[in-house]
């Protein structure tokens, strides 16, 4: 049996992934890097603890441009996981099964999310 130039299947350059895939995906993407943002968050109260001079030091990691988009990156992984976990809640409850549902509460739920970063951002900044 010659196998010829058949591709591979399913190809990752084929296959397009549901909605509900890449939302269930990236929740648990999210799981993890809210772990891993809470050593960050442990790295900020340590430094307080330990005087102003390890405070300072670390004021000036977060305050930095790499900071701030690593304090962005975990608000809104903060917000999708929430999020996202209200919309599994519900699917407890047996509502929101159907397809177009499925659909409509991930889009709305990426909404939700971009949303409350945005707003959480925006206060921070102007208070």
């Amino acid at each position: 049996m010659t196998t010829g130039n058949r591709p591979l299947s399913p190809h990752m350059k084929i296959y397009k992934f549901p909605m509900n895939g890449l939302m269930s995906g990236a929740h648990r993407v999210t799981g993890v890097l809210l772990s891993a943002g809470t050593l960050f968050f442990a790295y900020w109260l340590i430094a307080a603890a330990y005087g102003p001079e390890s405070y300072a030091t670390a004021q000036a990691f977060f305050g930095s441009w790499f900071g701030q988009i690593v304090m962005l990156g975990y608000t809104f992984c903060m917000y999708y996981h929430l999020v996202n976990g209200v919309r599994h809640l519900r699917w407890d409850m047996v509502t929101g099964l159907e397809k177009q549902d499925l659909i409509a509460s991930g889009r709305v739920g990426i909404a939700v999310t971009a949303i409350l970063t945005v707003a959480t951002w925006i206060i921070g900044y102007s208070v």
